[in-house]
């Protein structure tokens, strides 16, 4: 992944949305691309630095989440990028 990518969070939900785009050309359900994309969150909350000042609020928020409120923003995420939705 191109580490750019993190530093600019319209980059970031433009490539975002081109692989949800390409999950669900596969046949993947809305449900599954939220799980991959709350493990997703899980992973970049604990080990990427925020690059700016959207991500840092979203590690706020996810930090602050139960694993139910984690998988919402998510879902709400990939509903954010998905240009078919």
């Amino acid at each position: 992944m191109d580490t750019n990518l993190l530093e600019n969070f319209d980059r970031w939900k433009e490539f975002l949305g081109e692989q949800v785009d390409k999950a669900q050309a596969m046949g993947m359900s809305k449900e599954r691309i939220t799980d991959v994309a709350s493990k997703m969150g899980s992973f970049l909350s604990d080990k990427v630095d925020p690059k700016n000042p959207q991500e840092r609020l979203l590690k706020q928020l996810w930090d602050a989440g139960s694993p139910d409120e984690q998988h919402t923003l998510a879902g709400l995420m990939v509903k954010m990028t998905d240009k078919a939705h």
